[in-house]
C-alpha cells in the first residue's frame, strides 16, 4: 500500500430500515438525472420545447438499461450461465453489470421511439442529449467505486485505488494497490463534454455530428484505459486485445466515417428540430413554448 492511495468504501449499501440503498444505484440514478437535465437545457436553448427530453428519455432509460445489461451478460456470462452459475443473477442490476455500448445500442432505439411519437426529428435530439451521457457515464463510474470493480493493473502510483482481498481478481492476490480506472474515466468524460460543447460551438455542428464525436472522443479514452483493466471478459484476448477494445475501435472508425460523410453532405447546425412531412408544420411561436 503506499503512502498517499485512495481508499475504497467499506460499503457500498446502506438501510434505511429494511430497504436497501445501493450506491452502484444512487450513482446511476444521479447520472441519468444530470444527463436529463442537460439535455432539457439544450433543447429548450435550439428552439425545442419543454419537457420533450423528459418524454423521450422514458423511453430511452428503459431500453438503455436493458442494453446495458444484455451486454455485460453476453460479454461476462458464466457467472450467470457456466457452472456453478445464477441464471436469476442477470435481474440483480443494483449489484453492478451494465456494459456501455449496449446501453448506448438500445437507448438510441429508445430515443428514436420517443422522438417519433412526438414528431421530433431524431439527429437534433441525439445531438443534443450526446454531452449529457458523457456527464452522466461520469457520475455512473463512482458506482464502480463502491463496489470495488473493474480497476486496473496494480501500480504505487500517490493516486492507486486500494482494492479489499476480498475483491482482488485471481492472480492478484498479493497487491494492495491498482489503477483507479473508474476515475481515470470519470474524468475523461467531464473533459469530453467540455470538448463536445466547444466543438458544438466552434464549428457549428449538427445532423447527428455531436453524437459522433461523442463516440470518437469516448471511445479514444475508453481503449487506453480498457487496456488498463484486469477484470475478466469471456469474450476477451482477441489478437492480444481485449473484446472491449475492439468495439471501441470498431466504433471510433465507424462514427470518424459517419462525421466525416456528414461534414461533407450535410454542413452546418440543424435549422428544423420537427419532422413536419407528414403532418401540419409546427409554428415557430409553438416551439417557442
Amino acid at each position: 500500500m503506499t503512502a498517499w492511495s485512495i481508499p475504497s468504501p467499506a460499503e457500498g449499501v446502506w438501510h434505511l430500515g429494511p430497504v436497501p440503498v445501493r450506491a452502484y444505484a444512487l450513482c446511476i440514478i444521479l447520472g441519468i438525472l444530470a444527463a436529463v437535465w442537460i439535455g432539457e437545457r439544450r433543447w429548450v436553448a435550439r428552439g425545442g420545447r419543454p419537457n420533450e427530453v423528459s418524454d423521450v428519455a422514458l423511453w430511452a432509460v428503459p431500453f438503455g438499461l436493458v442494453g446495458g445489461r444484455l451486454y455485460h451478460v453476453a460479454t461476462d456470462w458464466k457467472p450467470y450461465f457456466g457452472d456453478g452459475g445464477n441464471p436469476w443473477a442477470v435481474l440483480y442490476v443494483w449489484r453492478g453489470g451494465l456494459g456501455i455500448w449496449g446501453a448506448i445500442a438500445l437507448g438510441a432505439v429508445g430515443v428514436l421511439i420517443g422522438a417519433r411519437r412526438q414528431g421530433i426529428r431524431v439527429a437534433p435530439m441525439l445531438d443534443t442529449l450526446a454531452p449529457g451521457l458523457l456527464v452522466a457515464q461520469a457520475v455512473g463510474r463512482w458506482g464502480n467505486w463502491f463496489n470495488q470493480e473493474l480497476f486496473g493493473r496494480p501500480t504505487d502510483l500517490p493516486w492507486a485505488l486500494e482494492i479489499d482481498p476480498a475483491h482482488r481478481p485471481p492472480g492478484y492476490e498479493g497487491s494492495a494497490t491498482f489503477h483507479p480506472t473508474f476515475l481515470y474515466e470519470s474524468l475523461w468524460n467531464l473533459a469530453a463534454f467540455g470538448v463536445l460543447l466547444w466543438a458544438e460551438r466552434r464549428f457549428r455542428l449538427g445532423h447527428g455530428r455531436v453524437m459522433a464525436l461523442y463516440v470518437m472522443v469516448y471511445t479514444l479514452g475508453r481503449s487506453w484505459i480498457e487496456h488498463l483493466r484486469i477484470d475478466e471478459v469471456q469474450l476477451n484476448d482477441v489478437l492480444g486485445l481485449r473484446f472491449n477494445e475492439w468495439t471501441s475501435l470498431t466504433l471510433f472508425l465507424a462514427a470518424t466515417a459517419y462525421f466525416v460523410w456528414a461534414t461533407r453532405t450535410r454542413p452546418g447546425p440543424d435549422t428544423e428540430l420537427y419532422d413536419v412531412s407528414g403532418g401540419d408544420p409546427v409554428p415557430t411561436e409553438e416551439k417557442e413554448r
